[in-house]
């Protein structure tokens, strides 16, 4: 047992020497720490048993404690359970009156907003009414196929159109059977096409892939919405935000419900439909308003305006009547401004161009046109063509007819001739309707057999029967007869396949006097209640009106008054607009001060008692303190008020306005207008923030004032367009000045420093962008060789326009460099050939053995060339040559 405590456990420590196995756990492991085996067959001591039987007994009462509290516990829940039962089967039918009461009320609160504003209108919301109303009520709403009630756990789904509920079982064996019936018309067709089903009720359509085949909520945002107690049954919570019909643009802002959405409640501002008069807000839903003025618009005839009301859509035709000439200009009548265009009754008659025939149009404007005989005509069978005068017939042209005949197989065989052709006449062989039978028979007539279909028909129950039938067989026209779901009446439509419709009759509900019926599918009059009575009480007043409000009938006290009071107020001399209040409930309070905390309280007592009038609440046009609106306040309220609006006077410094709150200004000479200031607005001590001239970052100096700032006398420190210079100019030349004055006013006037694409400096003063490249500074060239040397323009150097050449003294100097060169190349390869005979020679000697005395060796002494002898005499002269002139080049350049 969990509640035996832990030191009771504790006495259990000693095992059995060799039967600490039993249990499952070792003796020194067991509660207690008691882990000492006894040895042999394991005695308990005396004090193990006496503390064993005291703890047998405790257990013993504890148990019997237990089982008390458990009998108690059962009997208080039964007795529980039978006052909840007794409570619940003792509600009369009052109790459920209060509660529609409730629910009514509840509902008025939820389409307050849609009634009690502008445009607002209740008998379109009546269709939502119902339908939150049948949901609220416990099988109030019907499965029109099953003729049950709809329940709260069940999956449901609910029509588009009509919004009707049915079950989703019966919506589902539904639409199958109706897609059944309708494909198995024809066995050709059977199966090949999407064909449509049906709602119950609206016969609204639906194709065949829109069959139901999950459980969502209305708005159809969650799939198989959890049962929630505090919802509306089937709801998932969340708000509607399905799209208005018609649709408007916006969308409901309901909780997820059943039926129809409510008209848009969405204030917009619109104008009426001539729109002549200003913007007003209205309910989107009933937006479109007429201002009453007349139209004035101009009506089709031309001449008149319309003078009926601001009205939608188009004008209607003219109402005036005036005297109006026919087309052709005959007759005159008076007729309907509307219709100024009209044809009398004579034949035109009027000569031809031909001559000899006349128009036989019926009046009608223009020219007559060329008379139809004239021109190229044609014989009757349109082979031959003749072009004759209007005065002679066109004749036949003797050809054979050949025209199609009416059987589209053959053609005419008689000569061209005037009028239709001749039936035809040939012997065919024709196959009958069916297809079983052929027969000869001439080709107009038609060839039905006596053979009789037997073909089942669409209800599947019945032959066809019809002579000749082609296959598609018509539907079966024998009545169905089969009991409907109200085990009341019979199926009256044709015979068909699948479910019957349901029960079209309807049966009479009757309160107990007999005189309210309500109107309920067949087969439901057996779980519906009986109507309230609607006749009226006539139980007499017992407040101080005359006669009491017009209700129904019914059981018990009338309901409280609810007229209006109508008494005479003291103080305004105002008729009460409150209800009647002459019998109000007031709780009594202080009548009993209970002993003490075991004494209970009684329930509280209420007394009917004739209570004040409420203050007056006429609305009284009153003015704000600083005359900004009126607004109708309450009687008792009527009186000076602030409207907690900015006062919004203009200011002395014509520039701010007064952000007091509204408040009392006193009215002098100088400010009787409501626009401006008075001595108790506040006093602008804002700097002035009038916007500067373009590009001057500077504030006005000044504190706020009227008129125009004076200019920005404030200097600019700037750079010059070459960078060197600072520059102190006053802010308002810079903003007044245009492109050159700006450009001469940050312009230094000295030479600008920046070098030439040549490398010289800019010869021109400080100016912007980039700098002219036409050097004129001089510049020395020189020759290829650099001997020779000459002045000239910087610019025509760069352009390639002037160059230097070498003359006949340059041109020797070069052949004798150019011959020494070779010299020294010649000596230089002829000492390269020498030293490589030497080499050469070398190792042949080297080749042809070695002495036998290898100690002597013989000396190979190898001849000096020219060069090597004459080097030192060539080398140093040109070397020296060379260097002066370089020196020279080097001279002539500086």
């Amino acid at each position: 047992m969990e509640g035996v405590a832990a030191w009771r456990q504790g006495g259990r420590g000693r095992g059995r020497g060799g039967r600490n196995g039993a249990s499952g756990v070792p003796a020194g492991n067991r509660p207690g720490g008691r882990g000492r085996a006894r040895g042999g067959a394991g005695g308990v001591s005396l004090g193990a048993a006496g503390h064993r039987h005291h703890q047998g007994a405790a257990e013993a009462n504890e148990l019997a404690s237990q089982k008390k509290f458990n009998e108690i516990k059962r009997a208080n829940e039964a007795a529980a359970k039978k006052l909840a039962e007794e409570q619940f089967s003792s509600s009369s039918e009052d109790d459920d009156e209060e509660m529609e009461g409730k629910h009514g009320r509840i509902l008025d609160k939820t389409f307050t907003t849609y009634t009690n504003q502008t445009g607002g209108d209740a008998s379109e919301l009546e269709r939502t009414r119902q339908y939150l109303n049948d949901a609220f009520q416990s099988g109030a709403m019907t499965c029109l196929i099953c003729i049950a009630s709809v329940k709260r756990n069940q999956a449901i789904w609910s029509c588009t159109e009509c919004f009707c509920i049915f079950h989703m079982p019966c919506i589902q064996k539904w639409a199958k059977d109706s897609v059944f019936l309708v494909s198995s018309l024809t066995d050709d067709d059977f199966g090949k096409r999407d064909y449509p089903w049906l709602c119950p009720k609206c016969r609204f359509e639906y194709k065949r892939s829109e069959t139901p085949s999950r459980y969502y909520c209305y708005c159809g945002k969650v799939e198989d919405p959890p049962l929630d107690p505090w919802l509306v049954p089937h709801s998932c919570g969340q708000v509607c935000e399905k799209e208005f019909k018609p649709s408007c643009g916006h969308r409901c802002l309901l909780l997820c419900h059943p039926g129809p959405c409510p008209p848009c409640p969405k204030m917009v501002s619109i104008t009426c439909y001539c729109k002549k008069a200003k913007p007003v807000p209205r309910r989107c839903s009933t937006k479109e308003w007429s201002c009453q003025l007349p139209c004035g618009r101009k009506l089709p005839c031309g001449q008149h305006n319309c003078e009926k009301p601001c009205h939608p859509g188009a004008c209607q035709p003219c109402p005036r009547v005036s005297k109006q000439s026919c087309v052709c200009g005959r007759q005159v009548t008076e007729r309907l401004c509307a219709s100024p265009t009209w044809q009398c009754d004579q034949v035109c008659g009027r000569t031809l161009p031909c001559g000899y025939h006349s128009c036989e149009r019926i009046c009608h404007g223009g020219s007559c046109g060329e008379c139809p005989r004239s021109g190229g005509r044609s014989c009757p069978c349109g082979k031959s063509k003749f072009s004759l005068p209007c005065t002679e017939d066109v004749p036949t042209c003797g050809d054979s007819c050949d025209k199609a005949l009416e059987c589209g197989m053959h053609r005419c065989s008689q000569r061209c001739h005037r009028g239709p052709c001749e039936t035809c006449r040939q012997e065919v062989e024709k196959q009958c309707r069916c297809g079983k039978h052929t027969k000869q028979m001439p080709c107009h007539k038609p060839y039905l057999c006596e053979t009789k279909c037997t073909k089942i028909r669409d209800c599947q129950k019945h032959q066809c029967k019809r002579k000749c039938c082609p296959g598609n067989c018509p539907p079966c026209d024998q009545v169905c007869g089969r009991t409907l779901g109200c085990r009341n009446h019979k199926c009256p439509s044709v015979c068909h396949r699948g479910s019957c419709y349901p029960c079209p009759e309807t049966v009479d509900v009757k309160c107990n006097c007999g005189k309210t019926v309500l109107k309920v599918p067949c087969g439901r009059e057996r779980t519906t209640k009986p109507p309230r009575c609607k006749e009226l009480c006539r139980q007499p007043p017992t407040c101080h009106h005359p006669s009491r409000e017009k209700h129904s009938c019914h059981f018990g006290p009338c309901p409280p008054c609810h007229q209006p009071c109508k008494k005479i107020l003291e103080k305004c001399s105002h008729l009460c607009p409150a209800s009647c209040h002459d019998e109000a409930l007031v709780k009594q309070t202080g009548m009993h001060q209970p002993a003490g905390p075991w004494e209970q309280s009684n329930e509280p007592a209420f007394i009917q008692t004739a209570l004040p009038c409420p203050p007056c609440q006429v609305p009284i046009p009153t003015q704000c303190l600083a005359k900004h609106e009126v607004s109708p306040l309450p009687c008792h309220l009527a009186g000076p008020y602030s409207c907690k609006r900015v006062c919004g006077r203009l200011l002395d410094c014509q520039n701010h306005t007064c952000m007091k709150e509204c408040h009392q200004v006193t009215e002098t000479a100088s400010n009787n207008d409501i626009q401006k200031a008075g001595p108790e607005c506040l006093q602008c001590e804002e700097g002035c923030s009038k916007p500067r001239p373009p590009g001057c970052p500077h504030s006005c100096p000044l504190p706020c004032h009227p008129g125009e700032c004076s200019p920005c006398t404030q200097m600019v420190r700037m750079k010059c367009h070459c960078k060197l210079t600072s520059l102190y100019i006053e802010c308002t030349k810079i903003t007044c000045a245009d492109l050159k004055e700006k450009d001469e006013l940050i312009s230094c006037k000295n030479q600008c420093p920046k070098e030439l694409s040549c490398g010289h400096r800019c010869k021109e003063t400080c100016h912007p962008g980039d700098c002219p490249q036409n050097c004129n500074q001089k510049v020395k060239i020189r020759c290829p060789c650099k001997r020779l040397k000459k002045e000239l323009m910087c610019s025509k150097v760069q352009e390639g326009q002037m160059s230097l050449e070498c003359d006949t003294v340059c041109k020797e100097m070069k052949r004798k460099a150019s011959e020494i060169k070779e010299a020294e190349a010649r000596a230089a390869f002829e000492e390269e050939k020498r030293r490589q005979e030497a080499e050469l020679k070398a190792f042949e000697n080297r080749l042809k053995g070695r002495r036998k005395n290898k100690k002597r060796k013989d000396d190979v002494e190898v001849e000096k060339s020219v060069w090597q002898k004459h080097k030192n005499m060539i080398v140093l002269p040109i070397c020296g040559a060379v260097v002066v002139m370089i020196a020279w080049i080097i001279a002539y350049r500086d």
